[in-house]
């Protein structure tokens, strides 16, 4: 454990000291968002991000270390381990390389070269890679080796034989895969051509080569999807004379008399055996790091789409566009409350326009609606174009189309049909989109992260690690917030630390039956919620209509002694905190000083920071302090209105490895390329965007019949 600590410190330039409290609180079982947020002293003030890779890469170091030992077992069992392979598999540092050590003690199915081991040609073959000086010539020594009851006919048999072994030898060799991986690496190109005529999205990648070293991980994820939807034809190609010699030297000693025949069996091993083995190696290498940086950046893009800014407190119509169907409408109130639904048909093939605007102006009068949410999927454009002609009459309304990813997988779900039972499926998305407006982040919960859409190629991904991942960015974002132990969800509740599905409906279930909450320490009587599961959750719920002032707050219960001790310090009273009456806390903490106060308050100088900060602000939002979501009016532009030059205001709805798409309100989203993003150079667009950001961009293309978009930032400035 020490050597794993030692290394973690190193990874991730932290005192191991700090890594040593991490581990230990981890494997207590405190969970990621309690450790960033109530255990600052013991690690030193890391993030949930920093720690979330700490937890990643320790449980790699352990499996890795468990590997070890079972490797060194396996080949102790069979009597083979000396104290140089026993080093070789202390010092290796990576899985891969403890499985190339372990390839020539593995058991093996039957090979040519186990074929030939069991007609006694072992030998032959061990006495031929020696390359003794003595040995007689390769057909001489071969002589001795012929038997006809074992299948030997001739010295030639014997000789072929003994190659097979001797091939299958240079492929097992650590040596050998390392030295080809690495070359390949450095020179070999992967080449892609068309395997069908017919057109398709992989247009791209009919005719495309590039380096190993220098592919792109979308490249890499677009390939292998045309490569399994039959599209692309797919290798991996390099010069025999940029890999060969190298592996020559490692096995041949010039000028022997078996010289020749084990350079014959290496070239043999290297198209036969090895070449093979390590392009699967590479591609399936290269794919794991471009699903891993597809996943990150998925999780990137997550994060601020889930922290977007609520739009609070308003009555909302959710609009859910279609054709035949019909559009679909939800009004709900401040709260998500559903006041009203509807059908309108101003779409193809009804195109009852008139009727449809009637309809909406008589829910707009009745319910005072404030804002209308638009679903960015089918007939989006002429839905907006709709609302944009009707807002006119209504100057008090505003309208925002809205990411609709994952709605109607919500709306078929279990779970909505539990939340509104008495509405049909399509009634439900319409409800799901109001509010993903009034408060993204409670109602994007409800649906599987994956399912949001703003990553690439996210079904082709490893499911367990990327649910694992996203999972965590859920977490981290529902905790940062913080949740209302009254109103909050099932699906909300189930993120908060500490908590899952079962505790999280058991919370509903015992609000239903008793009513409101009217402490923190009442979570103690919900089944099944244990001293472990209360310390890990207490600090992230508010309870708005408690006694206890603090229970409204992020200060945690274990910390409620040193908050009411800091006050009486400063001189105040914890019913000073809702009035309002803490104006002067920072100035009388800054002249008492934060270090003399936390050692009275018995806690930490950063906890105490903390404290203080949420006394001053008492059931924050971390997501008011972003920009506002951008609402618009009555005007509305299209593709064929845009005109190179334009400089528009827009909100970055992803953010992908060679660029950015843009929402510029034309129903479809503009591109950014990377190399528009700014005037320095940037390895990813994550770098200056992520989702949400409001930004400034000009128009470069316009093609309303492909209906692509291109946008500059940096020409925007």
């Amino acid at each position: 454990m020490e050597s794993i600590i030692k290394m973690l410190s190193s990874e991730l330039n932290t005192p191991e000291k700090y890594i040593e409290n991490v581990v230990s609180l981890i494997d207590e079982g405190n969970t990621i968002p309690f450790i960033a947020r109530y255990r600052k002293e013991l690690h030193g003030g890391m993030d949930d991000t920093s720690l979330r890779t700490l937890e990643d890469r320790l449980s790699y170091l352990r499996n890795l270390e468990k590997r070890r030992e079972e490797v060194k077992s396996s080949i102790a069992a069979q009597e083979k381990l000396t104290d140089e392979l026993c080093a070789a598999i202390d010092k290796a540092s990576t899985l891969a390389e403890i499985e190339d050590i372990y390839r020539p003690f593995r058991p093996k199915r039957r090979t040519r070269a186990t074929v030939a081991k069991e007609k006694g040609l072992e030998s032959l073959a061990a006495r031929l890679l020696e390359q003794g000086r003595d040995c007689p010539p390769p057909a001489v020594l071969a002589e001795d080796y012929v038997n006809l009851d074992l299948g030997v006919e001739t010295a030639d048999d014997a000789l072929a034989g003994a190659s097979d072994i001797i091939a299958e030898i240079v492929s097992d060799a650590p040596e050998s895969r390392k030295l080809l991986r690495e070359s390949l690496m450095r020179h070999a190109e992967l080449k892609v051509s068309a395997a069908k005529e017919e057109d398709s999205v992989y247009r791209l990648y009919y005719n495309f080569s590039q380096k190993l070293c220098k592919l792109q991980g979308h490249q890499v994820l677009a390939v292998n999807r045309g490569e399994k939807e039959d599209f692309l034809k797919v290798s991996v190609s390099c010069e025999d004379t940029a890999v060969l010699p190298g592996l020559i030297r490692l096995f041949v000693i010039p000028g022997r008399p078996s010289s020749d025949f084990v350079r014959s069996a290496v070239e043999d091993s290297y198209s036969r055996l090895l070449f093979p083995a390590v392009e699967r190696e590479i591609r399936n290498n290269l794919t794991d790091e471009a699903c891993e940086g597809a996943i990150r950046n998925f999780a990137l893009n997550l994060k601020p789409l889930l922290m977007q800014p609520p739009v609070k407190n308003k009555v909302t119509m959710g609009y859910d566009p279609g054709y035949r169907n019909g559009c679909k409408i939800a009004v709900v109130d401040g709260t998500g409350k559903v006041l009203d639904t509807a059908v309108i048909y101003p779409t193809q093939p009804f195109n009852k326009v008139s009727e449809a605007k009637s309809t909406l102006s008589r829910l707009i009068r009745k319910h005072r609606i404030e804002n209308i949410a638009i679903g960015n999927g089918t007939a989006s454009r002429e839905s907006e174009k709709l609302v944009s002609e009707l807002l006119r009459d209504h100057p008090d309304v505003s309208y925002m189309v809205v990411n609709e990813a994952g709605a109607s997988v919500y709306s078929a779900s279990k779970l909505a049909a539990e939340e509104f039972p008495e509405y049909d499926v399509n009634l439900r998305s319409a409800v799901s989109i109001a509010r993903r407006l009034q408060d993204p982040l409670a109602e994007l919960v409800k649906i599987e992260p994956k399912a949001i859409g703003v990553g690439q190629y996210q079904h082709d991904m490893p499911q367990t690690r990327l649910s694992e991942t996203l999972g965590g960015v859920v977490e981290d974002c529902v905790n940062s917030v913080g949740a209302d132990l009254n109103t909050a969800s099932p699906s909300l509740l189930s993120y908060i630390a500490g908590l899952n599905k079962t505790t999280a409906k058991n919370i509903v279930n015992y609000r239903e039956e008793n009513g409101a909450f009217h402490s923190r320490k009442e979570l103690l009587k919900v089944p099944k919620l244990g001293p472990k599961a209360f310390q890990q959750c207490a600090g992230f719920l508010r309870v708005s209509e408690s006694k206890q002032a603090l229970d409204n707050t992020a200060v945690h219960p274990e910390s409620y002694e040193a908050a009411e001790m800091l006050l009486k310090e400063c001189g105040y009273k914890l019913s000073d905190i809702s009035a309002g009456g803490l104006r002067e806390l920072e100035a009388k903490v800054k002249e008492i000083g934060i270090d003399s106060l936390a050692e009275k308050c018995s806690v930490g100088a950063p906890t105490l920071r903390d404290i203080i900060g949420e006394l001053l602000k008492p059931g924050r939002d971390p997501r008011d302090e972003l920009p506002p979501p951008i609402m618009r009016s009555g005007e509305i532009m299209e593709i064929k209105d845009l005109k190179p030059g334009m400089v528009l205001v827009g909100t970055v709805r992803n953010v992908i490895d060679f660029g950015a798409f843009v929402d510029i309100g034309v129903h479809r989203d503009g591109l950014v390329h990377i190399s528009e993003i700014a005037n320095k150079f940037i390895r990813h667009p994550s770098e200056i965007l992520s989702v949400g950001d409001v930004v400034k961009v000009m128009v470069l293309e316009a093609d309303a019949k492909k209906g692509r978009i291109n946008l500059s930032i940096k020409q925007a400035k």
